[in-house]
């Protein structure tokens, strides 16, 4: 059977460009030229193409947005944000992408036309982190002001909503005194867990439906890097000290150490600090990205490295694990000249630097949004009512756009009522296994008291 995942990697260094390989056999796709990427700034959008956001100093004052085609070393387009664009993330179809600025303003195009739809004040320093919801329903954002916040796109694009509401986000979580460096989400929609990492030497685990802390966990080091293990049972951070500390999200170390108390182990191979990480699923394999230029495949049951990818000229600050596209068969990239011509060597426009108000007033835009396939009809992120409101402006200003709209509300319908389907199956589930142990224990009770009967 091929292997699916390729392991895609940045650098802070224009320089030493973005690195692919094959994570199976570890041999190098294709390096893709002259990328400054920032921290947390590389994403692969729907897998058609590879973007990133790039800032040659820390200190400019303007940066530029890349795209690059798989299979083609030079950026294919250009754009050139209002603002330096730090963080840069893009939801999981590949629809829209989001950009944090240094201003704390987060922007949101769409992919296919470049089109800016909404700008928004986020936060009050500049935006480190962006990450979707695993529906691609809410948008996490963290930021150099410590402060973690949760934002349903829904309430954001609905400019009726967002005018009533006192303020757009859901949550605003302050508990970090220091700049967040890192934030992943697990599954599960509204059930999810988010953890945060900061500069405080701290990582949070919060509840989503709450909004409300459940777990604070000290480390010896500032923490730059976390990812979930599958299961959720643990996560991985990776710190400054070049350890990759993991840490239980359920159970208590039995060490003493004033920072053990959820720390169950370590991994230590990198000489210098660990910048990213990220989690294949399908080889159940940990991989680091770190100053020290080199990305380390780890096996998470043996705490072994398995592999290991010199970066070359700099430091590694992102690490993507993605799904092999279905055009992209392992000659492929050596074809690069007629693969391009067949798959995607047309890439989407450039992405726009303002909100155009004429073109927004003249053209009803369709806004795929988010699906909540995992929100209940109850629970305050379910803005069903706002997809019923769109769909009625849609209509208005022509069918074919209206038609859209409405095979998207239908979709939504028919998730959350999968979604229902599903967990009516778990809770008959738990029930039968209920009832069946409630069964066994009455006739172990019965045994024993035809035991004690005949002993009499």
């Amino acid at each position: 059977m091929e292997k699916m995942d390729l392991v895609i990697a940045s650098s802070s260094i224009a320089e030493a460009g973005v690195g692919c390989w094959d994570l199976d056999s570890g041999a190098e796709q294709l390096r893709y030229k002259s990328c400054a990427s920032t921290p947390h700034g590389l994403t692969c959008v729907g897998q058609r193409f590879i973007a990133s956001s790039q800032l040659r100093e820390p200190s400019a004052t303007s940066g530029s947005v890349l795209y690059w085609s798989w299979f083609k070393p030079q950026a294919a387009v250009k754009s050139f944000p209002s603002e330096p664009i730090k963080p840069f993330a893009s939801n999981s179809v590949g629809t829209y992408i989001v950009g944090g600025g240094q201003s704390g303003d987060i922007y949101l195009w769409e992919v296919e036309t470049g089109r800016l739809i909404k700008k928004w004040h986020a936060h009050y320093r500049a935006v480190t982190c962006l990450v979707f919801s695993s529906d691609d329903s809410l948008l996490i954002s963290g930021s150099e002001d410590g402060c973690v916040r949760v934002w349903s796109l829904i309430t954001v694009c609905d400019d009726y909503e967002s005018q009533r509401a006192s303020h757009l986000y859901e949550y605003s979580l302050t508990e970090h005194t220091l700049c967040v460096t890192d934030i992943v989400i697990g599954q599960g929609g509204y059930n999810a867990i988010i953890i945060s990492a900061s500069e405080d030497r701290t990582c949070k685990v919060w509840s989503l439906s709450h909004g409300r802390l459940l777990r604070n966990i000290v480390f010896p080091s500032v923490i730059d890097a976390i990812v979930l293990d599958p299961a959720e049972h643990v996560f991985y951070a990776g710190s400054r000290d070049g350890n990759i500390y993991i840490a239980a999200l359920s159970a208590e170390s039995s060490s003493s150490s004033s920072y053990g108390k959820h720390i169950l182990s370590s991994l230590y191979d990198h000489s210098k600090a660990v910048t990213c990480l990220a989690y294949s699923i399908e080889g159940n394999l940990l991989l680091s990205g770190s100053e020290d230029g080199m990305v380390r495949v780890w096996d998470p049951r043996t705490l072994n490295i398995v592999r290991m990818f010199k970066h070359g000229k700099g430091p590694v600050n992102n690490i993507l694990v993605v799904r092999r596209p279905n055009f992209l068969t392992l000659g492929a990239f050596s074809n690069s000249h007629g693969s391009s011509r067949r798959h995607g060597s047309l890439l989407p426009p450039p992405l726009e630097k303002y909100v155009n108000m004429d073109k927004d007033a003249n053209k009803m835009g369709v806004i795929r949004l988010p699906t909540a396939c995992n929100i209940l009809p109850d629970v305050p992120f379910n803005n069903s009512h706002i997809l019923d409101e769109h769909v009625k402006l849609v209509e208005q200003q022509g069918s074919s756009a209206a038609n859209e709209m409405e095979v998207e509300r239908l979709k939504l319908e028919n998730r959350k009522a999968m979604h229902m389907v599903q967990q009516w199956k778990k809770m008959y589930g738990n029930l039968h296994e209920f009832c069946v142990n409630e069964f066994l224990n009455g006739d172990d009770r019965l045994l024993k008291g035809d035991d004690v009967g005949n002993t009499d």
